[in-house]
């Protein structure tokens, strides 16, 4: 049950017990249920608290408390509405986070709780229904926003127009949406969500659309209908932009005493330290305001608090121009710690003991006892009875491995696995970048360019992934089945590093190695090579310890059943000749810790996989040559936006959506994007830099993606831009346009000839040809009797299959077949002549700003592999260090290594 003490409100005896909103309205000073038809009308003379509970799949419910003021409340209702909001909080355990809104300023999370928008009416609520007769008023609003849109009512007149905003205009028989020239695409999309809305719920579904757009009149009756209403067309006059300067916002902290007194703390440099456990405290940053509520503060304290904040937001001026969130410690937002230095990265979600019997009743009412939790859901999310190919990377090249050795990888090697399985009415493909956690720089930008290449090569536009060993996503375990992962590596790049000194760990049957033992189930289990040391050993594992005179199985004290027989089905699989001696811990012979190097502790305690909070959408923007992150809340399908770049954060592993109208053209593009937002600490807090890159086209959603939505099939195929799509659906004109009818996305952007093909031919690493002298003659072999294969011969590889040997096992390395030749040596010697020559061809010069992968003004229409080709003579010295001459005798893997560090690849 709830905990409730004499000072609360018995309108909370039953608050966040379901998922959802509960809203409560100010009336007579008494706290009043708002019934669930009118969620979304709030009264401008009153005053509003909203709860929405969400229950994770895993871990505690969460919860927001928003308290809205309306631009007429009155001072007393005002003051109410934000002491019921703490009480609320007392009453859910002290587990929330409060937020205060103003009309007009609402918060991105507060107006996505009402889709598509909040349209606030005037005059003060009632709880007694009465009948409104009359002729039908005409009104007109303006909407702002692209992922919510907040909608005002403005005066019905030509001086509320402008250029910048989207206005609807709703009358007795038609609804008119006014799109100012200068707003985008995605706004003009959401007014349309806001006439929809206008027309089911004030016109009964029954009345015209009519898309007025600014600046054209030709042919149109509706917009002489329109400007009619106006009393004839006048120009709108335009407004010379305003120019903003950034401001670094200046951050004070603030001890609030328990007279409600405002005391200054020293700013210079905050610390977690200074925030003491049984006090207030309010972080004043200009545009957000924070107060921080101790653990051990009383709900006195609080409200004392609470009342001296709003008390200086009004004093001060900023009712309207600042946000107040209210955070309990332990709760802390990201944001909110990135102001303080050395604030832990990670913070476990803490459960107030005065919360314990609210969170019990919750987990009960959903079927769970609170000791128990529900177990993650291990079902693969892919249908595993696809094919598999897999390629291990050799620098410019890529060697076909056989099917008995495409489950066999080595730390210090890179892999492409390309998994084909049915799809939604076809054939999809899954192509992964494995990326060992000993493998060498060269390896793992080579990886990167030949699995976008490959991509480049399929006509279904595949999905791409980006991995690193030890943090594989789940669904790869589950596509290779069984997977043994060695130690060291066999590439070119990772024996080159071997020269330099490092001693050679590469896994051989007359060494001591350890494994680790782990899966779900005898068609997806692994065996990791791990140091050969006492440390590695954990007790929820299994192990197998292979020493020159016998094989050891090692079964840890915290080990499952399950575990017990994956143990002996790997101990088959990695040597069927081998006769294990089977060790419990505990009970292990000298021998044992002799060949690890001696008995040392290692983790006893069980394995706890933490709480995983559901996934979080966000927009990626550049603007102005800055990275731009903002969430989505409250996110479904609708928010997958044809003009957007989007980030699905599910924390072990990230998806970046690409829109078909949006600005990025290439896979690799999209996979820097993601890289880019790991790098943001105060969004991303706990993220790994190696979690798992997805990279999903618009289109060609695989159900792994889907499944975080509630996805319909038949919206991804609707022709045209956001607002083309939605304003044909509201005519009931929509065209579907099949996915395989759509154009790809290319892995790697570059010229195009007229009919599609490329003008700058590339080879299997996404990149130009070499620039060095090529002999012509077709028995030219460079060095190591391989030939650097060309796009077309990787892709008849990929999809015409590979020569066999008497096993009838592939084996042939793909880029060393004898079948494999260069294009003719006229097209070959024209090509390198052409690329040697970079200095003296007549190519358009840019600026290295417009040139990097991450530019607020990027060039278009050059070849995005050669991007430094594009460079004057003299600004590429000054950043190469170099002449373009020089530049190009280096080996491909060093040219590569220096784009990268300048952003050019």
């Amino acid at each position: 049950m709830p905990i409730v003490t004499k000072d609360l409100d018995s309108a909370f005896l039953t608050a966040g017990a379901n998922p959802g909103l509960d809203i409560w309205c100010v009336e007579n000073q008494l706290l009043v249920p708002v019934s669930k038809s009118s969620h979304g009308k709030f009264y401008s003379g009153s005053a509003y608290l909203v709860l929405n509970a969400v229950f994770p799949k895993s871990g505690p419910p969460q919860y927001d408390i928003h308290y809205w003021l309306g631009n007429d409340t009155n001072k007393v209702d005002s003051g109410l509405a934000s002491e019921k909001a703490l009480e609320l909080d007392a009453a859910l355990g002290s587990c929330s986070v409060q937020y205060r809104e103003i009309q007009g300023q609402e918060s991105q999370k507060f107006l996505s709780y009402f889709k598509p928008c909040l349209i606030p009416i005037e005059g003060v609520f009632t709880s007694k229904q009465g009948n409104v007769n009359g002729e039908y008023q005409v009104r007109m609003y303006t909407c702002q926003g692209d992922y919510v849109v907040h909608v005002k009512e403005v005066p019905f007149q030509r001086s509320s127009l402008n250029h910048e905003d989207i206005f609807i205009l709703d009358t007795a028989s038609k609804i008119f949406l006014f799109s100012g020239c200068n707003s985008t695409i995605q706004e003009r999309a959401k007014g349309l969500e806001v006439v929809q809305y206008l027309k089911e719920n004030k016109h009964g579904g029954n009345c015209e659309v009519a898309a007025i757009e600014d600046g054209k009149f030709v042919g149109d009756s509706d917009v002489g209908e329109f400007w009619s209403l106006f009393g004839g067309y006048a120009p709108i006059p335009r407004e010379l932009p305003s120019v903003q300067e950034f401001v670094s916002p200046s951050v004070k902290l603030f001890w609030i005493n328990l007279q409600g007194k405002l005391c200054p703390m020293a700013s210079d440099a905050l610390g977690k330290e200074m925030l003491e456990t049984d006090k207030c405290y309010m972080l004043d940053c200009d545009g957000e305001i924070f107060v921080w509520m101790g653990r051990q503060t009383l709900l006195t304290e609080r409200r004392t608090a609470t009342k001296a904040i709003e008390e200086f937001v009004r004093n001060e001026g900023r009712s309207n121009r600042s946000y107040l969130t209210f955070l309990s410690e332990g709760l802390e937002s990201p944001i909110f710690r990135s102001y303080f230095a050395d604030w832990p990265k990670t913070v476990e979600p803490r459960l107030y003991e005065e919360g314990r019997e609210k969170v019990a009743a919750i987990f009960k009412h959903q079927g769970y006892d609170v000791k128990e939790l529900p177990e993650e859901d291990t079902e693969p999310s892919i249908d595993c009875s696809g094919t598999t190919k897999v390629w291990r990377v050799d620098g410019d090249e890529l060697f076909l491995l056989s099917v008995a050795e495409q489950t066999r990888l080595y730390s210090g090697d890179c892999y492409i696995v390309q998994y084909i399985f049915p799809g939604n009415g076809r054939d999809e493909t899954l192509l992964y970048g494995w990326l060992g956690c000993q493998c060498v720089t060269e390896d793992k930008t080579s990886a990167i360019a030949h699995m976008n290449t490959l991509a480049d090569s399929v006509r279904t536009n595949p999905v791409v992934a980006q991995i690193h060993e030890g943090k594989e996503p789940a669904q790869f375990f589950s596509i290779l089945r069984r997977l043994i992962i060695f130690k060291g590596g066999n590439s070119p790049g990772y024996k080159r590093f071997l020269e330099e000194g490092m001693v050679d760990e590469t896994y051989s049957e007359n060494r001591v190695a350890l494994f680790r033992v782990q899966g779900t189930s005898p068609d997806n289990m692994q065996a990791i090579q791990v140091d050969q040391v006492s440390s590695s050993l954990n007790s929820s594992y299994c192990y197998i310890l292979q020493t020159e005179a016998s094989v050891f199985t090692w079964i840890g004290s915290l080990s499952s059943t399950r575990d017990h027989n994956l143990l002996d089905r790997m101990v088959e699989l990695l040597n069927p000749t081998w006769l294990p001696v089977s060790v419990r811990e505990g009970n292990e012979p000298d021998n044992f810790w002799d060949a690890l190097g001696g008995k040392a502790e290692y983790p006893k305690g069980k394995e706890i996989q933490g709480f995983i909070d559901d996934p979080h959408l966000f927009a990626l923007k550049i603007k102005g040559g800055d990275f731009k992150v903002k969430e989505i809340y409250n996110y479904t399908q609708d928010d997958l936006v044809t003009e957007d770049v989007l980030l699905l954060d599910c924390q072990r592993e990230i998806y970046v959506w690409i829109g078909l109208h949006s600005v990025v053209k290439s896979k690799q593009e999209a996979i820097n994007f993601g890289v880019k937002f790991l790098e943001l600490d105060v969004l991303v807090e706990g993220l790994s830099l190696e979690v798992p890159i997805y990279v999903v086209t618009e289109g060609c959603e695989p159900p792994f993606f889907t499944r975080f939505f509630s996805w319909d099939h038949s919206k991804a195929n609707i022709f045209g831009n956001s607002f083309e799509r939605k304003l044909a659906i509201l005519k009931g004109k929509s065209k579907t346009l099949e996915g395989h009818n759509r154009i790809p996305l290319k892995a790697n952007s570059g010229d195009s000839t007229p009919n599609g093909h490329r003008s700058t031919p590339i080879t299997s690493n996404g990149r130009g040809r070499s620039s060095s002298p090529v002999p012509s003659g077709s028995n030219f072999r460079p060095s190591g009797d391989r030939l650097l294969p060309s796009t077309e011969s990787v892709v008849k590889k990929l999809f015409e299959g590979s020569p066999t040997d008497n096993s009838g096992e592939q084996t042939t390395p793909l880029s060393s077949s004898p079948t494999t030749e260069l294009r003719s040596s006229n097209e070959t010697a024209s090509f390198t002549e052409k690329d040697s020559s970079v200095d003296g061809k007549k190519l358009l010069i840019y600026p290295y700003e417009r040139l990097r992968v991450v530019s607020g003004n990027p060039v278009t229409g050059i070849d995005l592999t050669r991007r430094e080709a594009y460079l004057s003579n003299e600004e590429f010295r000054e950043k190469f260090g170099m002449q373009k001459l020089a530049f190009h005798k280096l080996p491909k893997w060093k040219q590569n290594k220096l784009k990268m560090s300048l952003d050019l690849f």
